[in-house]
């Protein structure tokens, strides 16, 4: 069955795209069955972290950080998370340390 080129509507900013025949035969090679639901700006968009639709894109502002104590070394540094207490945390010298180890 030869595949043709359809038309879609985007989930997220309700604008139409199209799906070609091309990236449906690679849907295909990989097993996907399903169509893709958001055009190729909205998934751009959602893969780097952004919401995307009626609310727009999410402005891309600094990084809250937290400040915290490295477990390895006890420096005091900054984490963009907020440390829980119930696991280590470390500086990012230590940190590439650790998973160097691993």
């Amino acid at each position: 069955m030869a595949l043709v080129d359809k038309t879609l509507v985007c989930r997220d900013c309700s604008q139409q795209f199209v799906f070609t025949a091309g990236e449906q035969e690679f849907y295909e090679s990989r097993g996907l069955l399903n169509e893709p639901g958001r055009c190729p700006d909205c998934r751009r968009d959602r893969r780097r972290g952004g919401r995307s639709g009626s609310q727009g894109p999410r402005e891309m502002g600094p990084r809250e950080m937290h400040k915290a104590v490295c477990a390895a070394c006890g420096s005091e540094c900054e984490v963009p998370f907020q440390p829980r207490g119930d696991r280590p945390v470390y500086c990012s010298d230590c940190f590439g340390n650790q998973r160097d180890r691993r």
